[in-house]
């Protein structure tokens, strides 16, 4: 039996051998390696987002149960109702305009010399921080046409199809003949031929008088015509100068209309010389004049950016600003690998570039695509910085958004029970869009 023993000790399995890992480390010095990013995961996420879900079922003070009344609030208070609705917007919208730029720019810079060049200037915007970039914006987006670089360009666009009024705080001063009329101002009493008229007025700055006015000029009466002049009755200078008379260094007020009016009809229409003069014809005898509204329209002074109808497009447009660049760069990565061949063998087979380019292209880069824009969605989710920094106190209640309103409820308002259900909310919504993204990166992956 003792042989027997022996052999079957001798021949029985082995003692299990400790299994490693691919790279032969051992299972538990990976653990120890692996021990301070948990440590820091679990403190900087996993705890952070285990207390929101517990604060989110407490009352204000945090110590009683409030059910689900604080996600009862995401959807009966008005504030986090808009801040949804702006988020929908942001969505919606953001991604797919920065994504459709960041294509448009990537395959247009593969065809120009200093296609790196304009990379670098669209891509420069990354660099920048969101603080910066929404100051930037809050003073392009100004009111103020002299300080506002949107509004400055909207109102030289439309000054050039339709010009201002050069007078637009004129009006009649002490002992003048005018009288308001419809936003414009008319003579108490008739006019007649051979009367030499004085219409004048005060109010416009000098620095605002039209470029081409000239000394105002005492108009000499003629025979079978009614002449006049219109200017600035004013000289600086205290004691200076005399009421509705023309005096040296008063300018006239050059291109101003003026109406002679019957019965309400006008009969007769001119415009004042540079040196305020003007002549109508015999037809205005008897007639009352008139200096037109259209003379003191005030100045147009552009849109208001970021007034409550469209401070979400303007800040919008500040986040396609820095994330164009991004998008285009990971779209040119893509670009970069798709064959040339199947691009030459559309157009050997007679595709025109916008076919090559929709056909093609595009199909190509789907995946990208899809990857950039579910990015961005993600990253619009949690937009803060623009919106609290762009948006002014009197709109920013439009422009708000789930992250701001988060803000709003936990650190202005005391209630950061709501501000919990807000943060668990927001993560519910990313949560999906997170996995959809990883699913994609593992097929590419596997392909």
């Amino acid at each position: 039996m003792a042989p027997a023993t022996a052999a079957g000790a001798s021949t029985g399995p082995a003692a299990p051998r400790r299994r490693k890992s691919v790279t032969g480390t051992r299972r538990t010095v990976a653990a120890l390696f692996l021990l301070p990013a948990l440590v820091l995961l679990g403190a900087l996420v996993v705890y952070p987002i285990g207390y929101s879900l517990v604060r989110s079922f407490s009352n204000a003070s945090g110590d009683g149960f409030a059910g689900f009344d604080n996600y009862k609030a995401l959807f009966t208070d008005d504030g986090i109702r808009t801040a949804l609705k702006n988020n929908v917007i942001w969505m919606v919208f953001a991604p797919t305009v920065a994504t459709a730029l960041g294509l448009v720019f990537a395959v247009l810079t593969e065809r120009v010399r200093w296609g790196t060049a304009f990379k670098l200037v669209v891509f420069m915007p990354m660099a920048i921080s969101m603080l910066a970039a929404g100051i930037i914006f809050r003073l392009v987006y100004d009111q103020d046409p002299d300080r506002g670089v949107a509004n400055a360009v909207w109102v030289g666009v439309h000054d050039t199809f339709a010009q201002s009024s050069a007078f637009p705080k004129a009006h009649p001063g002490r002992d003048s003949p005018l009288k308001p009329d419809q936003g414009g101002f008319l003579t108490a009493d008739p006019v007649h031929t051979g009367q030499s008229v004085t219409l004048p007025l005060v109010g416009v700055a000098p620095d605002q008088m039209p470029k081409s006015a000239e000394q105002a000029v005492q108009a000499t009466p003629e025979p079978g015509k009614i002449t006049g002049t219109t200017w600035q009755d004013f000289t600086r200078g205290k004691g200076v100068g005399r009421l509705s008379v023309v005096d040296p260094s008063e300018p006239g007020y050059a291109g101003m209309r003026i109406e002679a009016v019957k019965g309400g009809t006008v009969v007769a229409s001119t415009k004042a010389a540079d040196d305020g003069t003007f002549t109508l014809p015999a037809s205005a005898d008897g007639a009352l004049l008139r200096l037109p509204a259209s003379n003191f329209k005030a100045p147009y002074n552009g849109v208001n950016w970021l007034g409550p109808s469209l401070v979400t497009p303007a800040v919008i447009g500040a986040y396609v600003w820095m994330w164009a660049g991004f998008a285009m760069v990971l779209i040119a990565a893509g670009l970069a690998a798709v064959p040339r061949e199947l691009l030459e063998a559309a157009r050997v087979d007679g595709a025109n570039e916008w076919q090559v380019f929709r056909r093609v292209t595009v199909p190509l880069l789907a995946p990208v695509l899809a990857v950039v824009a579910v990015t961005l969605m993600i990253n619009v989710l949690k937009i803060f910085d623009l919106v609290y920094i762009i948006a002014p106190g009197s709109s920013q209640a439009d422009a708000d958004v789930l992250a701001l309103e988060l803000y709003r409820k936990g650190f202005s308002e005391g209630q950061p029970g709501i501000a919990s259900a807000i943060s668990v909310f927001l993560l519910v919504l990313v949560i999906p869009v997170m996995l959809f993204n990883l699913r994609r990166l593992r097929r590419e992956v596997r392909r």
